[in-house]
Formats: structure tokens, sequence, C-alpha cells
């Protein structure tokens, strides 16, 4: 009988286990998810940020153009620097964002990027009228009724612009330049500037001339929500980079990244500068150089911070002690509307903004929100002259109504209440506490125990049916064990994403100690009659490939030997990655004296440096701006005669 403490443990266990979420009422694509493949083992490194910045200041803007910029609401992106972005950060932060709620879920509670921040980091109207227009596929008649001259076929893709020949013909307006040329100049400048920026995509350097319709008037411009619309797209960005598929993430990243620096301690740079004498727009306080090292700070540095993310290392109000006498009048009166719950609208993206989700952030108690309606996210149609307000009645009514649907604080509000719903409904983890080489490890312990046990249990007074029984059971124990029967396997991901980045699968080659063993040569490749057998988990080799190994050199224990394969033509592509830290080290002797009595050895390796180990690439030389480090060992082992001995056993039975 099980005492209470076993059964606190094994519930213990069972939780550290569980990354959730338990009930999936709330995360219902997370299957989906970028953590679902992470859980997995498989890395994907740190996303491809894009966003376009780097220019912006090469463009020289007449005191008219300035004017114009800041009537059609602009005038303070226009003075944003280009920050550098941490794409490890922005990634690690992507891996807890959920499109289902578009909301973070943190191990404190939810949170997000709301209205409020948009108005305060970026000084963008967040009221007004719904980005929304008609549709293009061409560039030509667009560009040359709004811009004076139509780009060359080279410059344009579809419906988009490259952001380099706005700049190549419009940076700097002629100084007697007549009214209609300092309008053109400064409209492709807006569309420069919102392309690189807000509405950041990622085809690398290109904008949808869509936008152009809606600076033909700089006053009417000002009257659009543009941070609204800068919302909405970053939402969207967040949702698709978020999918276990995605590589890339676009939007306005520099306002992502300064909302952390604003509201988690984990990343955070270190100012040179006295922030007491604040700015406005916000995004303001982190320009210049900043102190603190980042090079060493990979996704799994960031990510394992926001896994164990505490209380007090959230700013929840961080706006709350700043002078409201810097921001300018329109936006203050506005600031309500980052408590809407309601539709963001930027063309055919329209995400839901849910600050009932994250009160705190508003100064309130936080309760357990309502159910998120499931809606259709909509993508711009490849016809052009498509009148997208045709298409979004629904979501534009609930725009219309933003006004009335301000989320209010309720009083006399429990929290404890919420965290017992959130830890049941959030996903917990995104990184393994335990390597996947471990769990490995405690598997094959538990089919030994289970084998040995049946082995040793006495069948005396036992019916045939119980002796069937137990027979099944050693038979089904030796089985798994036998199945599982070669090799340790090293695979090898980037270290950090300071040295060159590898993207998609890497190839993997082998290292041999000395000689290489050929096919060709009877004696050495008759010696090695291991074939490498991958766990299902890896899905990393394909029929008739044999798997080319590292040699991890001194690194791992002398008594340990890799086993290695017979064919030196063929590769393995591994398309996944695994955790850092290499545990224990389970390896097997490959020669002739495999049997059932063979004795298991397990070793603590150290780990492994990567300048120990050898990159793959070209023809197998190494590659120096490409470092790996060995992630993760894979030990497999069994029994082979005593798993003939039981199947006999149950065939007699």
């Amino acid at each position: 009988m099980l005492e209470i403490s076993d059964v606190s443990r094994s519930v213990m266990e069972f939780n550290a286990g569980n990354p959730g979420p338990i009930h999936e009422s709330v995360l219902y694509d997370q299957d989906k998810h970028v953590s679902a493949a992470v859980w997995e083992g498989q890395e994907r490194g740190a996303l491809r940020c894009h966003e376009h910045t780097s220019k912006l200041d090469r463009w020289v803007l007449t005191d008219k153009q300035i004017e114009l910029v800041k009537k059609a609401g602009f005038g303070y992106l226009r003075l944003i620097p280009a920050i550098s972005l941490d794409n490890p950060l922005i990634s690690a932060l992507v891996e807890r964002w959920r499109r289902e709620t578009n909301t973070f879920h943190f191990t404190v509670g939810e949170m997000t990027v709301t209205l409020e921040d948009v108005a305060y980091l970026l000084g963008l109207p967040i009221d007004g009228q719904p980005v929304i227009g008609v549709t293009y596929t061409t560039c030509d008649a667009v560009c040359s009724k709004y811009l004076g001259k139509a780009p060359d076929s080279g410059y344009t893709s579809g419906g988009m612009v490259k952001l380099s020949w706005l700049k190549e013909n419009f940076s700097e307006c002629p100084a007697d330049g007549s009214v209609e040329d300092i309008e053109r100049y400064t409209r492709a400048y807006l569309l420069y500037l919102v392309g690189s920026t807000i509405f950041s995509t990622t085809t690398g350097n290109k904008v949808p001339v869509m936008y152009l319709p809606l600076f033909e008037s700089f006053e009417e411009a000002g009257k659009y929500a543009w941070g609204a619309a800068a919302l909405s797209f970053l939402y969207r960005a967040l949702g698709n980079a978020s999918l276990k598929s995605q590589s890339t993430i676009s939007g306005c990243l520099t306002l992502l990244q300064c909302w952390s620096y604003y509201h988690l301690n984990v990343g955070r740079p270190r100012l040179k500068h006295d922030p007491i004498h604040e700015c406005f727009p916000f995004v303001l306080r982190w320009k210049g150089k900043q102190s603190g090292p980042t090079s060493n700070r990979d996704v799994a540095f960031y990510r394992k911070a926001i896994d164990s993310l505490k209380a007090a290392d959230v700013d929840w109000c961080p706006y709350a002690n700043i002078s409201h006498t810097i921001i300018p009048p329109n936006i203050l009166h506005s600031l309500i509307l980052g408590r809407s719950k309601t539709m963001l609208i930027c063309f055919d993206k329209a995400e839901r903004h849910l600050p009932d989700r994250c009160l705190r952030q508003f100064g309130m108690n936080q309760t357990i929100p309502e159910d998120v309606l499931r809606w259709e996210r909509k993508t711009r149609g490849v016809d052009g002259g498509v009148d997208l307000s045709v298409k979004m009645e629904s979501e534009l009514s609930e725009w219309s109504n933003r006004h009335l649907h301000i989320v209010e604080a309720e009083e006399d509000i429990e929290e404890s209440e919420y965290m017992q719903w959130y830890s049941k409904v959030t996903r917990k983890l995104v990184g393994r506490p335990i390597p996947i080489s471990s769990e490995f490890q405690r598997m094959n312990l538990a089919l030994r125990d289970i084998a040995l046990m049946a082995d040793t249990l006495s069948t005396h007074g036992m019916d045939d049916q119980q002796i069937q029984v137990v027979s099944r059971i050693r038979y089904v124990a030796h089985e798994c064990l036998r199945d599982q029967v070669v090799s340790t396997i090293v695979v090898a991901e980037p270290l950090n994403e300071v040295g060159k980045k590898t993207r998609g699968k890497e190839k993997v080659r082998r290292k041999s100690l000395g000689k290489r063993r050929r096919k060709d040569d009877p004696e050495q490749y008759n010696n090695t009659t291991a074939a490498v057998t991958f766990h299902p988990r890896l899905n990393a080799v394909s029929s008739g490939h044999a798997a080319d190994l590292y040699h991890a050199g001194s690194e791992v224990d002398h008594h340990s030997q890799l086993c290695l394969p017979a064919s030196e033509t063929e590769d393995v592509h591994l398309s996944h990655h695994f955790d850092h830290k290499v545990d224990e080290v389970e390896v097997c002797d490959m020669g002739n004296d495999v049997d059932g009595s063979a004795d298991f050895q397990h070793h603590e390796a150290e780990e492994l440096n990567s300048d120990e180990l050898l990159n793959g690439g070209g023809e197998g030389e190494g590659d120096p701006q490409e470092p790996y480090t060995a992630s993760d060992v894979v030990q497999q082992t069994s029994s082979l005669e005593s798993t003939e001995d039981v199947a006999r056993q149950v065939e007699a039975h």
C-alpha cells in the first residue's frame, strides 16, 4: 500500500513532467504551437527578425515635409531610432505567445501588448478610423497616381514595391520642388516609414502599396487609428511566428522588445543615461548604447529565465510614475482605449484586443476572464480592387463600438481563484526541466527493472492463466529492450546566435578517431556490425541511410565507445535540435559479446565543449563560423538471447 508521501511524490513528478495545459478549453491549438516542438527536443533556434529601420535616417526631410508627416499622425514614429534587436529574446517571448488569446502566457499570469503600450511607446494615435481600404495586385497605377512615377518590374512583386526603390527615388526632396512634388516625396517617405517599422513584412524589403491611398490627404491620414493597426499587425505576426513551422517574424519588433524591457526584468539592458528626464515617446528611453553583456544569451538562456519568472520580475504598471505632462493631449485623452475589449483592424488583419485577461497591467486585480470566441483570421485576397471593408463588416462593427466595451475594475476580488484556474489552462513550461536523454534513460531503467522482476518472479502456485500473463510481461519488456539495441547518438546544434546562424536541416557528418572504415575493407567492415537505430521521436533518419556522427573526442568518458556506422558515404539530415546538456551516457560494446548477460554501464559525461567538436560542412571540413555543442545523447541497449528464450516460453504456453 502506498504511503501518503509516495502519492504526493508521484503527483509532483507527474506535474513536473506535464507542462500543460491540463484543460484545453483555452489553449486548444497546443499541438501546433512551437512549445510542443521544443518539449519534444525540436529546437528551431532564434527567429529571423524583419525590421528595416537602419536606413531611415538617410532620408532628408524638409520642414514642409516634416509638417505633413506630423499632420498624417507619424510625427513621433519618425523620431524612433534604429534599436538593435535581441533576436533570442524576441524568440523566447514568441514561445510564450498564444494566438488563441493574443496574450503571453507567463508563469505569473497572462500579459499582452495593449493599445496603452502602443500610445506610450510609439506615440501613434490609437483612436480613430480603422486602417482599411482596397487591395492591389500591381503597383504601376497606384504608384503613378500618388508618387508620380511607377517602379520597374524588378522592383515590384505583386502589389508590393521594394523599399530600396522608394529610397533611391524619393529620399531627398528638391529644395525648389512644387507643392505636388513635396506631397509625392512625403507619401513615398510615409510608405517607407510604415513598411520598415509597424508594417514590416517577412518578404525582406517590400511594402504593400495598398497603404498609399490613405496618404492622399495628410489631414485625413491623421484621423486613422495607426496605433491600433500597428498592434493588429504585430498580433498577427506573433501568432504566425508562434507556430512550430515558422522561422521568421515581422511587425513592429522595436515595440515588442521595448515593451519587454519596461515590463519584464529579463534581458533588460542597463542604461548609461539618466532615465529621470523622460522624453516622449517612451521607446526613446532605450536610445543609444546600453551596457551589459548579451553575446552569450541564446534562446535557451531567455527561455529558462521566462520559465522561472517570478512576480518580482514583473512591472505590471511601468508608466505609473512617469509625468503625464510630456504626453500630447490627443494621446493622453485616448489612453482609456487601452482597456477596450474590441477588434483591432489593419486591412485584412483583424485581431482581438483582450485587456480583461491582463487587468493587472491597469492596476486592477485579475479575475477569471470570459471565454474567447474563435474567429476566422482572414488573409488579403489575390484579387486587386477588393474593398475589404465589405468583407469585414462584423469586425468593423466591433471597432465602432470600442468606447462601449471598456473593462472596469471589480471590488473585493481575490486573485488566488484566478491563479488556480490559470494553472490548469496554461502552458506552464516551454523548456524541459529534464533533458530527453535522461527521460530515455529512465524509461530503459524501468524496462530493465520490469524484465528483471518478471524473470525472477516465482510462478509456484500460479495457474496457467497467471503464468501466461507473467510470460507475456517478460516477453514485452525484453522485446522493447531488444528494439532499442543500438548505440549512442550525438546530435549537434548551434551553440548560440553569436556565430553564423544555421537554418533548416543541418547535415551531420561523421568524424572517426582514425582511418575510416569502408565497405570495401572486409576486415574492418565486418568488425563494425552495428546499424544505428534512432528512437522514433528523433524522426531524423530516412530508410536506407546510415548515421554520420561527430567524434566528441576526449570529452566523452574514455571507457565509452561511440558506435560508428559502416557507411561513410551516406549522410543523415537531422532536423531537430536538443538540449545543451549531456547528463548521462549509456554506451554498449558493439563487438560480438552482446547477450542477455550484458552489463549496462552508466557514465556521467562532462558537458561537451563546442571547441572540441568538429563542424560539418562542405566535404566534411569544419567551418569555424558555425560552432556546435553536443546537445543530447540517446542510449539504447538490450538483451538478445533472453528475448528469444522468453518468446519460446510464451509460445509454449
